[in-house]
């Protein structure tokens, strides 16, 4: 799903940049004169927005949200199950979009910033890009077959893969702490799986293979892009097109032309809404990082994971257990854990 990715298609909140992140140790105890004059920006500079947390952060879970039902409305029912066709056509439309916003914007800024090579580009971008690509797929793949609220459940194990895969580069050593987050996400994900009324093996593994490629992406930035800050519309100026182009590339393997033929199931106002609202999210996402401390955006997202599952609930008939309600509050408690002690 083109979630990017739920901010799940993009970095995860508690690894964005936030205030706290800049050192503001700038005179390294030198002593500066500054004329008042002097600190204001330049008349011709354009000034930064910023948007108060009580309004950005209803305007992401919305975001997130609708994002999610609407591409389980075109798989389902509009009866359009192409995911790799529109995962391509999301990043198109991303891609083309970061760059219309860069030429008339500055929210694209940041990517002045960066030292981006064709040596990084080769060797941090394209593998990074291409498990993007892979998990974006994967994760549309099983909504084909798995419930909204299901699928919801098991995104809950990323931090576990996250730490997992960390402990297998030794980028992280295991802890009491992080030992019992594990356990907890483990048991619970388990719990909502064992509870799952519509299982379908296929669906089950597109998403857990889903969340291993999302995992190893997050990992891989960490450790091929260390020091670089990009913020999620940054992010998608480079990877977008790579995953367009490697969907192009695998749609004749997958989908073939059938895509093209049941396009006039959905329509030129759905392609564009359902892309427009992916991208949305992102921009979103952008000013959500610059708002509120971390606890707030943790509970915002377990605010709004619980609101979706609800919503599926009402938009699809998916049914929940209580052992499915049980055990995913469980991993949702790991999942607070993780969060607000930053995964470590």
């Amino acid at each position: 799903m083109s979630e990017h990715k739920d901010l799940e298609a993009s970095i995860p909140l508690n690894s964005m940049p936030r205030a706290s992140d800049v050192d503001m140790d700038l005179t390294h105890g030198e002593r500066i004169e500054v004329k008042i004059q002097d600190a204001r920006p330049p008349s011709n500079q354009p000034k930064k927005i910023v948007i108060p947390a009580i309004i950005i952060i209803p305007i992401w879970m919305a975001c997130s949200i609708s994002v999610i039902l609407y591409n389980k409305y075109v798989f389902s029912n509009l009866n359009f199950p192409f995911p790799v066709f529109l995962t391509t056509w999301h990043m198109t439309f991303s891609a083309a979009s970061t760059r219309i916003l860069q030429r008339t914007t500055n929210m694209v800024d940041g990517a002045k910033d960066l030292d981006i090579s064709r040596d990084r580009w080769l060797k941090s971008i394209l593998p990074i890009g291409a498990l993007f690509s892979g998990s974006l797929v994967l994760s549309n793949y099983a909504y084909l077959t798995l419930s909204v609220s299901f699928i919801q459940m098991l995104k809950a194990f990323n931090p576990v893969a996250i730490l997992l895969i960390s402990f297998a580069f030794k980028i992280q050593e295991p802890n009491a702490r992080l030992m019992m987050i594990v356990v907890m996400i483990s048991v619970g994900c388990s719990l909502a799986a064992y509870g799952e009324l519509h299982f379908e093996m296929f669906g089950f593994l597109c998403q857990c293979a889903a969340v291993a490629f999302e995992a190893s992406r997050l990992v891989m930035i960490q450790i091929l892009l260390h020091g670089l800050k990009m913020d999620p519309l940054v992010s998608l100026h480079y990877y977008a097109p790579v995953c367009a182009v490697i969907n192009l590339l695998i749609i004749p393997f997958t989908e073939g032309l059938e895509p093209f033929y049941a396009l006039h199931r959905v329509g030129i106002l759905v392609l564009f809404s359902n892309a427009g609202i992916a991208f949305a999210l992102n921009v979103a996402a952008v000013f959500l990082i610059s708002v509120g401390s971390g606890l707030i955006l943790t509970l915002a997202g377990v605010l709004k994971d619980i609101l979706l599952i609800t919503g599926s609930v009402l938009a699809f008939g998916s049914s929940i257990t209580p052992l499915q309600v049980f055990g995913y509050s469980i991993s949702l408690g790991g999942l607070i854990m993780f969060k607000t002690t930053g995964g470590k």
